[in-house]
């Protein structure tokens, strides 16, 4: 049996403590522990109490994805684009982004929120029907707004800010979003792996800071290549950058039994 104490997680503190923390059979983990994992709103995922998982023999493979760690960006609606670049504008493609298809314009904006700005902002395209903003939470505090977590697309209910361009502004009353951590794949590897669209993953990050990413939604499409898309704040937090791996240990909250450690 592992006693599990406040006092070791302290210990735990300048490595890292694992997020969630997983709970083994035979660990007790103490009253005093429990409420510093709490406070520090850190899950505690108790393998006791988990039947293991009736997946496929594919699903259980170590399954390693590419990680993407996203900078704030803007996508544009086709009106949008002409108010703040000019009418009949078209973006210009700067680099090719990992899925088909789409691509970092040359274009930048400012954004402009009730408390602050920020200059500079890369446009995603090709256009869109909806104009989305994506920042991270600390953007957020920069700009003095306080989007939601959302997945891309999802932009009811949330606020908005003001968008400077060469040719003009703009004022969006919704659209902007922290974007939730996901998973591109395509039928085919989804269908390899067990997977469907609206999965929720656990991944698993390598070196130093290794960390594990609970809830990572799973989005299908046959032209997406496999991908897992993190922001700033996020990836930073695990020591991650664009081209590192991870690897798929478990979903729908159940740890694959298989899996290392």
């Amino acid at each position: 049996m592992v006693l599990i104490t406040e006092s070791k997680l302290r210990s735990m503190i300048n490595k890292g403590i694992p997020n969630p923390f997983v709970v083994r059979e035979g660990d007790k983990l103490t009253p005093a522990a429990a409420d510093f994992l709490r406070d520090r709103r850190i899950p505690i995922q108790n393998m006791r109490l988990v039947k293991k998982d009736k997946v496929s023999a594919g699903s259980r493979e170590s399954l390693q994805i590419p990680v993407g760690v996203s900078n704030r960006h803007v996508h544009l609606a086709p009106e949008d684009v002409s108010a703040l670049f000019g009418e009949g504008y078209s973006l210009m493609p700067l680099r090719e982004l990992s899925q088909p298809g789409q691509f970092a314009a040359k274009e930048q904006v400012t954004l402009v929120g009730p408390k602050g700005i920020i200059q500079n902002v890369r446009i995603l395209g090709p256009a869109r029907g909806e104009t989305q903003v994506e920042i991270s939470n600390t953007d957020g505090y920069q700009l003095g707004i306080h989007p939601p977590t959302r997945l891309s697309g999802w932009i009811e209910d949330t606020p908005g800010l003001t968008l400077v361009g060469p040719k003009g502004c703009i004022s969006l009353q919704k659209g902007v979003i922290v974007a939730k951590r996901h998973i591109h794949i395509s039928d085919i590897d989804a269908q390899k792996y067990s997977l469907k669209d609206g999965d929720c993953l656990y991944l698993q990050s390598e070196g130093e800071r290794q960390i594990i990413f609970a809830d990572v939604m799973v989005r299908i499409h046959p032209n997406y290549r496999l991908d897992f898309h993190v922001d700033m704040d996020e990836g930073n937090a695990a020591g991650l950058k664009t081209g590192d791996m991870v690897k798929l240990i478990g979903k729908k909250g159940v740890f694959f039994s298989n899996r290392e450690g």
